[in-house]
């Protein structure tokens, strides 16, 4: 890969954990813990339905960036005003998902409730659950997953013609935090409230950095590609 796309894999994986540990899918991911940790009693169980859930938002998030990211770019013409417009559009972009991140533009919610009841009832799939809530949780955007997906991922999967591997990398960030927590369950039951302690204590400055450098490169870009004063 080269240099460029490696970056782009980088922030796709950061962009990923930053939703995972957000208010709004944090309680999602929070409910797959719990969901996880009934299984306690066999180690391979946990896992497997810790990667199963992993796997499960990936594929949304790759099904949807592969329909939206091809038909974008499928139509010639609008091809071409992608292709001259994304520099210009993902400056103003970066400074509206930075705004988002740093509370300057409030938002409200906490997801579909529809969507939160069908993850009641899978519960009692078994192993396959894990799969079922991480798609059923992966469809329960929030303002907050909403601006860093469509807002974030997908244009810099537009701009790097990445249909697949930044939206699966993206999605791997997204489950991360239960994959750990998985693995912690499986061999201590102890770790986890120690390791949920740190991410909540990270999570506001995880969220006030990046939203600070979201907003510089933004305004940088927004002033190369839309104002050229650079």
């Amino acid at each position: 890969m080269t240099a460029e796309l490696w970056v782009a894999v980088g922030s796709a994986l950061w962009v990923g954990i930053l939703t995972a540990i957000s208010p709004c899918p944090l309680a999602t991911n929070i409910a797959a813990i719990s969901f996880i940790g009934q299984r306690v009693s066999r180690r391979s169980t946990v896992i497997t339905t810790g990667v199963l859930y992993a796997l499960g938002r990936s594929l949304v998030y790759v099904t949807l960036a592969v329909l939206l990211v091809t038909s974008l770019l499928s139509a010639p013409t609008i091809a071409q005003v992608i292709e001259s417009w994304i520099n210009r559009l993902i400056g103003p972009l970066l400074i509206l998902v930075g705004m988002f991140l740093l509370g300057l533009v409030p938002w409200t919610g906490s997801g579909s409730s529809l969507i939160a009841r069908l993850g009641e009832r899978v519960k009692g799939w078994g192993v396959l659950g894990g799969l079922a809530l991480g798609v059923l949780f992966a469809l329960s955007f929030c303002p907050v997953s909403a601006a860093l997906y469509f807002g974030t991922l997908i244009p810099l999967a537009l701009k790097s013609d990445s249909r697949v591997l930044l939206p699966l990398v993206y999605g791997v960030g997204t489950a991360l935090p239960v994959l750990v927590f998985a693995v912690l369950i499986a061999w201590s039951t102890n770790a986890v409230g120690k390791a949920y302690a740190r991410i909540s204590s990270i999570e506001r400055w995880a969220r006030w950095i990046t939203g600070g450098v979201f907003l510089a490169v933004g305004f940088y870009l927004t002033l190369v590609y839309v104002y050229r004063v650079l």
